[in-house]
């Protein structure tokens, strides 16, 4: 079981301009994988794991969020309404048996990943903390990338997956991550998918609003306290409508690789 006291930061701000055909209307966590959410995905897989406190850093479209939470627990169940007074009465209890805690913070519509991070401390400055995209899947094993976070005593850990080329490239000297370059079209390989386990201190490198994978874990690199944990199994983004097709079609088939819960 995992530790309970870690939570798990979700970056949920981001415009998602290349999937335009949905995030006109609602932000990119909300566009839905077989009737969910791609964000409720991505939190029953860190529940499967034990991790039930969330803290999700918003901005574009940031209140659909807060308000697909307000409504989560009465949309789940079934209920009498009476128009005449306007009375809801349960018929059954909850539907959803989520434990989950989830802190709902507008970090700003044009906010950059470091600049949210910042704005979070507060809330993640007890001990390590886990973060993620709210835009991507994977079966990654979280008790071990935990493990492997701790073994190595860095401070932070990043998932690194075998993606499409158009990514970024790491470059290693065994786990210790040697070079870091977000989005490079030079390299190929390994790059960052997301999934990371991080300590408060890491926090010190964003010493401004900027990208959180731009100079703060380009820093951590040159100092040697980033580490990259190798997930070879599936990882998936959803950058475009392509990428939200494929994920459809792989929970439409019953296979969601994914899906651990």
């Amino acid at each position: 079981m995992a530790d309970q006291s870690i939570p798990v930061v979700i970056l949920c701000g981001g415009s998602g301009t290349r999937l335009a055909e949905q995030t006109e209307v609602r932000p990119k966590p909300l566009v839905e994988i077989g009737g969910r959410p791609i964000l409720w995905h991505i939190m029953k897989h860190y529940s499967r794991y034990g991790f039930n406190e969330f803290v999700l850093a918003l901005g574009y479209k940031g209140d659909q969020i807060k308000r697909y939470f307000l409504e989560y627990h009465a949309i789940g169940r079934d209920m009498t309404v009476s128009l005449g007074d306007g009375r809801v009465a349960p018929l059954t209890g909850s539907n959803h048996t989520e434990p989950w805690t989830v802190h709902l913070v507008d970090t700003g519509e044009a906010t950059m990943t470091g600049g949210r991070l910042r704005q979070l401390r507060p809330l993640i400055d007890r001990g390590t903390f886990l973060l993620t995209y709210g835009d991507g899947v994977g079966n990654v094993p979280l008790d071990r990338l935990l493990a492997f976070h701790r073994a190595r005593g860095g401070l932070a850990t990043l998932t690194a997956v075998r993606p499409p080329a158009r990514f970024g490239a790491l470059e290693f000297d065994g786990d210790r991550i040697r070079h870091f370059k977000e989005k490079s079209t030079l390299h190929e390989g390994w790059i960052n998918g997301g999934f990371f386990a991080v300590e408060p201190a890491a926090l010190d490198y964003v010493t401004e609003d900027v990208m959180w994978e731009h100079a703060p874990m380009e820093a951590l690199a040159e100092r040697g306290e980033l580490f990259a944990y190798r997930h070879e199994e599936f990882w998936q983004c959803m950058d475009t409508l392509r990428d939200l097709r494929y994920l459809e079609s792989l929970w439409d088939a019953g296979g969601a690789p994914w899906k651990s819960w």
